[in-house]
């Protein structure tokens, strides 16, 4: 179906309401990875004001919840009422610096993801050579925090739990954990699987990430979340270049068409 569309459907189905008879018994948890403006288009990153039109979308239709009150949804079998739950992944700067004013603006919760042994460092991960893209500072990440947004694991040095196991694996779970609390001096209890694809997460690091006290285990290859989703296998759809517009999302999601190829 052609993008303009998609979106003109989009916006007739949240314009008349009908989203409400779609999504009656569903969440919708979003992942997004930069927020820039740049010349170059690519799967990861969202424009300054394309994010500000999604924030806007999101408030507009959705009840916007920290992500950790839809796992305690989940646990308790309460009903979802369309909520969506807001996360990023990696740590990258403009996180701080272009998405959290955003967020703030129209007074969205948030959880952000972060790769513990990258903040504040140099790493250039091989998906983003050779154009380097900054990351946050632990200074940063604790602002985040005290701002009101969550901060989740994504392990250590974004390794694939799809492939690696036993105390590598372990380390890298285990350990971002550690470092978070470390710095923040607060609970971690949100964790996110780097890559994000089926194949990215083995059964027995899910496992390992539950034993080690985390409430959930996100994945990122679309879907939605229902009422009998396990907080351990909950789907993200990640916001990016695949969406045409807010409403084209919006179409999407209520017609549960967000799942990437397997």
């Amino acid at each position: 179906m052609r993008e303009p569309l998609k979106h003109a459907l989009g916006h007739s189905i949240f314009a008349s309401r009908l989203d409400t008879l779609l999504l009656r018994d569903t969440a919708v948890v979003v992942a997004v990875h930069r927020v820039k403006n740049t010349h170059t288009a690519d799967g990861l990153t969202v424009s300054v004001p394309l994010f500000d039109r999604y924030c806007r979308f999101f408030r507009d239709y959705f009840t916007v919840v920290p992500l950790g009150d839809l796992v305690t949804r989940l646990e308790r079998r309460q009903p979802l009422d369309r909520a969506l739950a807001i996360t990023f992944d990696d740590g990258y700067l403009d996180n701080f610096e272009n998405a959290a004013p955003i967020l703030q603006k129209y007074a969205l919760p948030s959880t952000f993801f972060v790769v513990t042994r990258w903040i504040g460092g140099d790493v250039v991960p091989w998906w983003d050579q050779p154009e380097c893209h900054a990351w946050m500072s632990w200074d940063q990440v604790r602002t985040l925090h005290r701002s009101g947004f969550a901060i989740g694991a994504h392990t250590r040095t974004h390794v694939d739990l799809g492939a690696v196991g036993g105390d590598d694996a372990e380390s890298e779970i285990v350990g971002a954990r550690v470092d978070l609390e470390r710095e923040l001096g607060a609970d971690v209890d949100l964790f996110a699987y780097p890559y994000g694809a089926r194949e990215n997460i083995s059964d027995a690091n899910r496992a390992l990430i539950k034993r080690a006290g985390f409430r959930c285990c996100c994945s990122c290859f679309g879907g939605s979340v229902t009422a009998d989703t396990d907080p351990f296998g909950l789907a993200r759809v990640p916001i990016n270049s695949s969406f045409s517009s807010p409403h084209g999302f919006g179409f999407e999601v209520a017609f549960g068409r967000t799942l990437l190829p397997a």
